[in-house]
């Protein structure tokens, strides 16, 4: 049975709890050694197969929203002609140094309005931050108004309600530079009736001089149903699918793809 819908879209309320992660601000320039670029290749050949499988005509220019470190596009880009947005200027200028040659713009993936359509649109997992229906909604209205009439939508989040468990992971990497990041990631879900969960971080961040500091991070996350995607996303306009990625080391991930029908939803 279904909670009620007050219950299944409010959002955190506490301050603290809506402000940006500290990764995405302060803690941007360690932003590689969390999650190093070369991580995403396999992936990214996915998402490549999969936009070129979802449309007959084989897409060229792609949209990216809520590109964080361009680690995607780093590899995307040999293959389409990226545009990157992203709502946070830290990591738009760690993303230029990777992607230099890439078009950067800050925006945010809820109102962003290039005025200008894509052959395919690609949001990855900063979709988790869409914490309520409507943020998620929002982001969906998004990606239909810059996708061109028979082109693609793909949508990738971490997860969905029917796959969230509580974990804990570990990782982290050094750089070239002296610095050294390692990290414990706990996911955890203080109400499975409404549609956010915490995953707090705690960094130890190595500087060249060896120095080691602790830091403590909380990233509130959107989850939804399967079946609630598919709804938002046909509701949006789009023909929509839900597909499976299996990951080689973290197994099996959701993946939603919605296409642009020829008799296209008026704006």
């Amino acid at each position: 049975m279904n909670a009620p819908t007050a219950a299944r879209t409010r959002s955190p309320k506490r301050a603290k709890d809506r402000a940006q992660p500290r990764l995405y601000s302060e803690l941007a320039p360690w932003f590689h050694l969390l999650t190093p670029p070369e991580n995403y290749a396999e992936e990214a050949r996915f998402y490549r197969r999969t936009l070129l499988a979802s449309v007959k005509q084989r897409p060229r220019t792609v949209l990216e929203l809520g590109s964080g470190g361009g680690n995607n596009a780093s590899h995307m880009k040999r293959w389409f002609q990226m545009t990157l947005t992203d709502l946070s200027p830290q990591m738009l200028k760690i993303s230029r140094a990777l992607n230099p040659e890439l078009e950067h713009i800050r925006g945010d993936m809820r109102t962003l309005r290039l005025g200008r359509e894509f052959d395919a649109v690609f949001a990855h997992d900063a979709l988790m931050y869409m914490t309520t229906e409507r943020d998620l909604r929002a982001a969906i209205e998004t990606a239909y108004v810059h996708t061109r009439t028979g082109g693609a939508a793909l949508f990738v989040p971490d997860c969905t309600r029917e796959t969230l468990r509580p974990q804990t992971n570990c990782g982290g990497s050094d750089g070239d530079d002296g610095r050294g990041l390692r990290y414990l990631e706990w996911t955890w879900d203080p109400d499975p009736d409404d549609t956010w969960f915490y995953t707090d971080f705690a960094y130890l961040l190595r500087s060249p001089s060896g120095t080691i500091r602790a830091v403590h991070d909380r990233h509130i996350d959107g989850v939804f149903r399967r079946a609630e995607w598919l709804r938002l996303l046909r509701e949006g306009g789009f023909r929509p699918r839900a597909l499976t990625f299996a990951h080689s080391d973290v197994g099996k991930l959701p993946a939603f793809l919605g296409v642009k029908p020829q008799q296209a939803k008026r704006r």
